[in-house]
């Protein structure tokens, strides 16, 4: 027995059904899981190569007021994070002879209060604030140069390279750099004027008066004296004088 044929409008019935549930399945389907926010110190724990930085950054609580100013920040933060290396160079003692203040003015001097990308980094007007500009007076400023698609980055006493860019998501970004920025001001010698030795030691004006009066005083002393032996001798003379005429008369 032969089969009916499928009639148009059952064909045309299951197409429209099928398209309406594939409709309803991709509206019900759950959207994919949005990035959650930046993690700073994660980033750089990522890279295994900043163990030194990372234990900076939790000795002055630095790492975590980054990250929550970073949830909340318009302008966003650039980061530039020195290696392992980088310390390593460093003459022994340095980062062990500042004290908390300075250890806290080193981390946020590696951190600008802006997101710029690398080639943002090339137009900057310098120097660039840091996060520790205006502490104790100081600029606390960075210095930006590019050329030939080099980026280097200076202090006033240390100059380097801006190698790779661990991030560059807005709003945050993290460049690694071969070098410890130490900021000029850690180096600027505060030392006391050094007192006038006692050859070039000027004289105060009482003392200059006072000498002057001592000095003046003398020769019209000695001038004085003189004057009266002579007045004295004169009267002798003058008195032997009237003796003798008196007795010749």
């Amino acid at each position: 027995m032969a089969s009916a044929p499928v009639s148009p409008i059952l064909l045309s019935l299951s197409a429209l059904f099928l398209l309406l549930t594939s409709t309803s399945l991709a509206q019900t389907a759950p959207a994919p899981a949005s990035l959650g926010p930046l993690n700073f110190t994660g980033i750089l724990d990522k890279n295994g190569q900043y163990t030194y930085f990372l234990r900076l950054l939790a000795e002055t609580q630095g790492g975590s007021q980054i990250q929550n100013q970073l949830n909340g920040t318009t302008e966003g933060f650039t980061v530039f994070a020195p290696t392992d290396n980088a310390f390593n160079t460093l003459k022994a003692g340095t980062i062990n002879s500042l004290n908390q203040q300075k250890k806290v003015q080193l981390v946020l001097y590696h951190v600008l209060p802006k997101y710029y990308s690398l080639n943002d980094l090339q137009f900057v007007s310098n120097p660039v604030r840091t996060q520790a500009t205006g502490q104790d007076g100081g600029v606390f400023g960075l210095n930006f140069t590019g050329q030939n698609n080099q980026l280097n980055v200076s202090t006033g006493v240390v100059e380097t390279q801006i190698n790779n860019a661990l991030t560059q998501q807005k709003p945050l970004a993290v460049y690694q750099v071969d070098k410890v920025l130490l900021p000029a001001e850690f180096s600027e010698a505060k030392s006391p004027a050094a007192a006038p030795s006692p050859e070039t030691k000027k004289s105060s004006p009482g003392s200059n008066s006072n000498s002057t009066a001592s000095t003046a005083d003398e020769p019209a002393s000695a001038d004085g004296s003189g004057s009266n032996g002579r007045n004295m001798g004169l009267g002798l003379i003058v008195g032997l004088a009237l003796a003798c005429t008196g007795a010749l008369s």
